[in-house]
């Protein structure tokens, strides 16, 4: 049977085909599941998508009319996807529950050390044989307080190498992470995090009661020469709110890998084109924020085992088996 992958990036596509060869047939696409784009895979029983697809109810209902009845996502995420409606039409819906939580957490602090050491700015100087280091000045970590909201796997990653930074541990979570308390994180409220970090990482899922865990007032409860980083779901920030901050002169820096309306702009090029996001468009002009394309992910080790975890999702979709991954079950 032959399965279309839609949003499949240069780099991921021979991975992708490798490791369906000898089970079953892949179509990889460059374009994202859209509203526009659902009427391709009529005729396809199985369909894979990206983090950015678009699963939404019409997008669902489009993809059942056309005869799609399994949705192979290849991500942990899952905020993108309409389970009620992927239920009520009886699609067997999965994802990626696990890879490898070093990639995410690796790239957060690639993130930090960015914008706490000025490197795009210094990068960007040295091109043009600017070699002044007026304005690049950061911060020793050692001895700082880094806060951690999520102490999951990617948390616990994140954790990690601030312990090896000799930094103080604070976190927040609904459960407490032994791993984390055994490197001498301290679990507090979110409130008393936010007002004593110097660094503060974002590592939880988006849902409801999660979006906007960072708004006007949290960032306001932030030490004005914090850095923030974001490497989970954009949703989590109040985009605008941090602008309003940003114009105010606050914060060391910002490094942000992911943006709440991120669909539709990220994985595309739009170099050639007129931006209509004025918050986004605001947003990449401070000199120290830093922008990255939702790419915290993206390493062979990670991408790998993303492709073999759906590749096993559809095998197991194939053989009538259930696994954790799977979402919405197939109808009975």
């Amino acid at each position: 049977m032959e399965i279309l992958a839609f949003g499949v990036q240069a780099d991921e596509k021979p991975l992708i085909e490798k490791a369906f060869a000898g089970h079953h047939e892949v179509h990889c696409l460059d374009v994202f599941l859209t509203e526009d784009t659902a009427p391709i895979a009529s005729g396809h029983e199985i369909v894979s998508t990206s983090v950015n697809a678009d699963l939404g109810a019409r997008v669902l209902r489009a993809l059942a009319a056309g005869g799609t009845k399994f949705v192979a996502q290849r991500s942990t995420g899952f905020n993108n996807i309409d389970l009620d409606v992927a239920t009520q039409l009886g699609l067997t819906v999965a994802r990626v529950s696990y890879y490898s939580p070093y990639s995410v957490a690796e790239f957060a602090w690639t993130l930090a050390m960015a914008v706490n050491r000025r490197i795009v700015r210094a990068s960007n100087r040295t091109r043009d044989f600017d070699f002044r280091l007026d304005g690049l000045m950061g911060r020793d970590l050692r001895g700082r307080t880094v806060g951690v909201l999520g102490t999951g796997k990617i948390g616990e990653g994140f954790s990690r190498i601030a312990h090896g930074f000799g930094m103080n541990l604070l976190g927040w979570d609904v459960a407490e992470n032994p791993a984390c308390v055994e490197l001498g994180m301290k679990y507090v409220e979110k409130e008393q995090l936010l007002t004593e970090a110097d660094l503060v990482s974002l590592h939880v899922p988006l849902l409801p009661a999660t979006r906007h865990i960072i708004d006007a007032a949290a960032l306001r409860a932030m030490k004005d020469d914090a850095i923030l980083v974001n490497s989970s779901r954009g949703g989590l920030v109040d985009t605008e709110a941090l602008v309003s901050e940003l114009r105010a002169g606050r914060f060391t820096g910002v490094g942000l890998d992911v943006y709440e309306a991120e669909a539709g702009l990220f994985f595309l090029d739009k170099s050639l084109e007129v931006v209509e996001d004025d918050t986004l468009a605001r947003l990449v002009t401070f000199p120290n924020v830093v922008v990255t394309s939702h790419q915290a992910y993206y390493t062979v080790d990670a991408v790998g085992q993303i492709v073999d975890t759906t590749l096993q999702n559809v095998l197991d979709y194939a053989a009538g088996r259930r696994s954790e991954n799977v979402l919405v079950p197939a109808a009975s």
